[in-house]
């Protein structure tokens, strides 16, 4: 038998050379969105046309990495590796300062400390073998 083999990994994204921009960005520090300018709005996850208006005229931009608490739940079992080692963690929902809700984790707050309408500013969780990845903090 050869080397041990490694556990899926279910947390770590697949850029594609459409996403390519935004794992770029992130791995800098900075959260890009799609912005359409047919009807001048933002959206959240990636996508080639605008899911407000159907337009393909879309560009990549950068947000101001601002954000406020929409929802959470506190993750206290997850069998999946690697969540397993980060229990517990807040997987929460937030919506950006530019208009689009992000689902993601908050990091560096107490859970005595959450609340509906609390301020976030996003960070980047960097893992060996992975993108920069978005989380938010207070």
């Amino acid at each position: 038998m050869t080397g041990a083999v490694r556990a899926p990994r279910h947390d770590l994204p697949e850029p594609d050379a459409f996403t390519r921009p935004y794992w770029d960005a992130a791995a800098e520090g900075h959260l890009l969105l799609r912005h359409c300018r047919a009807c001048d709005r933002a959206h959240h996850y990636p996508r080639e046309f605008c899911p407000h208006c159907w337009s393909e005229e879309v560009d990549w931009v950068r947000a101001s990495g601002r954000a406020t608490l929409y929802t959470w739940s506190v993750v206290h079992r997850n069998d999946l590796p690697p969540f397993g080692g980060r229990v517990p963690y807040v997987a929460a929902v937030v919506d950006l300062a530019e208009g689009p809700r992000m689902m993601t984790e908050v990091v560096e707050c107490e859970e005595s400390a959450l609340a509906i309408g609390m301020g976030l500013r996003v960070t980047f969780r960097r893992e060996e073998g992975c993108e920069a990845v978005a989380v938010f903090r207070p």
